[in-house]
């Protein structure tokens, strides 16, 4: 400890910081877990200890070893680091989640501490008290960077630089991601992440995010008939919502097995329920059993003796069409479900929950915000988790017409073939664990090895039914 560490703990108390962070893949728990803790990159490398998915690049290595900080941990004060959504963008980490680490660690004696990211020009680094003051404290309590005046903004990245290694006990919540945490770490019986069982001690969530522009109008056909791509849309959203509320009803009781949210948006964003549900973000399956908008008589393939036939349904619908928007401002609707993932998220926090799913159907590029924002955006609603694992985000370019460019769930971006929007999809969308394989295999008969991504781009109606299935597991094995 430093000599001093009495006022380091008082300037940590006036400034309210009770935890620091570090973030990761949760593909790297495992070995964490097993080797003790953390320890820096190049101590890794000394002690044979492979990175799955290391957060710094070989630029960040490079820079670490000209100043002499490869033998150091970083550890930041905030949860959104930008570096963390370079990882993301750069396809080094995929499924980010952040440890928390007990602030001692600032008050061990070979502990330095930098005003910005350690390795940038004019960073001042240091292993005193004067050092650690110079740390902008007002500016690392900001929700992110871009809440800062441009010229604050490098001093969202202050850090704390530790020694070597942080063991596993000033891991505060190594012990949230449904890991088991042995006396000998080298037993580790790990657990799979996405493997949760969904109950009702134990719910997940699922939240619709539907496009509600002006070129949602044009027409489509659906088992047949010829209607515009938003009532195609609101039907298929209205068929999955309907599937999952009887998943939920046993012996005439409707059991409280997830949360189901739909936001549309087109200038602004709002609640997609219509009738008694009207302004309501998250609803149980039982409100939905009980407050139906309208039935609706629709067609819908049938499975028969004879094989597939169409027939005519009556439905339940909650969700009405709407086609009505100016523009397609998905940062809005973005906005808008990271605020209930959050609030959803703190009332399960410690649970071993099934992480929620987001399912965003649109006909075409957004716009009112630039694709950084965005895609910052989506990073941060792919870095929210439960304890086993990351927030699911599909993101599905929905057309009126069957096309031989449809790409549904790839596995690599190579299968773009250079088409940019769907290279967006593709980075704002989630690598799905292998657990989906399966159910790709099933409904697009596919059988490509390898992790997909949550995406498509210019899927069709009946491609979207199947998305909508794919997306919406609720019998989770064990052991996938």
């Amino acid at each position: 400890m430093k000599t001093n560490r009495q006022d380091y703990q008082e300037l940590l108390g006036q400034h309210g910081i009770n935890k620091l962070y570090h973030f990761t893949d949760r593909d790297n728990l495992e070995s964490i877990i097993r080797n003790g803790g953390l320890y820096s990159w190049a101590d890794c490398e000394a002690k044979g200890i492979t990175i799955s998915k290391p957060g710094g690049g070989t630029l960040s290595r490079q820079l670490d070893s000209r100043d002499g900080l490869q033998h150091y941990v970083r550890v930041s004060f905030v949860t959104q680091h930008p570096m963390m959504f370079v990882a993301m963008n750069e396809g080094r980490i995929s499924n980010p989640v952040l440890l928390e680490i007990d602030p001692e660690v600032v008050c061990w004696d070979d502990t330095l501490y930098a005003d910005r990211n350690a390795t940038k020009t004019g960073a001042r680094v240091g292993g005193t008290l004067d050092d650690f003051k110079r740390i902008h404290f007002q500016s690392v309590k900001a929700r992110n960077h871009f809440d800062l005046d441009e010229a604050e903004q490098p001093f969202y990245q202050a850090e704390v630089l530790v020694k070597n290694f942080i063991p596993l006990q000033y891991i505060t919540n190594i012990g949230s991601f449904g890991i088991p945490i042995p006396s000998q770490p080298q037993q580790l019986q790990a657990k799979a992440a996405y493997t949760a069982q969904i109950t009702r001690n134990t719910p997940t969530a699922f939240i619709f995010l539907v496009d509600h522009s002006a070129s949602m109008r044009c027409k489509t056909r659906l088992f047949g008939e010829e209607i515009t791509m938003a009532e195609a849309a609101a039907r298929i959203v209205n068929r999955q919502i309907n599937e999952l509320v009887l998943r939920c009803i046993k012996s005439n009781e409707v059991r409280h097995y997830y949360d189901i949210a739909v936001i549309g948006y087109g200038e602004t964003a709002y609640s997609g329920w219509n009738g008694d549900l009207e302004g309501r973000d998250f609803v149980t399956p039982e409100e939905l059993r009980d407050h139906p908008y309208k039935k609706l008589v629709t067609r819908e393939e049938k499975r028969t003796r004879k094989g597939t036939v169409v027939k005519e349904v009556e439905k339940v619908q909650w969700v009405e069409a709407r086609h009505d928007g100016n523009s397609t401002h998905l940062h809005k609707a973005f906005d808008r479900a990271r605020t209930l993932l959050g609030q959803w998220l703190e009332q399960h926090k410690g649970k071993d929950c099934y992480p929620p799913t987001i399912i965003h159907v649109t006909d075409g590029e957004f716009n009112g915000a630039g694709k950084d924002r965005v895609l910052q955006q989506a990073n941060e609603l792919k870095s929210l988790f439960t304890n086993d694992g990351n927030v699911i985000l599909f993101n599905i370019h929905f057309t009126a017409n069957k096309s031989a460019d449809e790409v549904v769930c790839p596995v690599d971006k190579s299968e773009l073939a250079g088409n940019s929007y769907a290279e967006t999809l593709f980075q704002m969308s989630s690598l799905l664990p292998e657990r989906y394989n399966a159910d790709i295999e099933k409904y697009l008969n596919d059988g490509r090895q390898g992790r997909h991504v949550a995406m498509g781009v210019n899927a069709d109606a009946t491609t979207l039914i199947k998305l909508m299935d794919i997306g919406t597991p609720t019998n989770i094995s064990q052991n996938p």
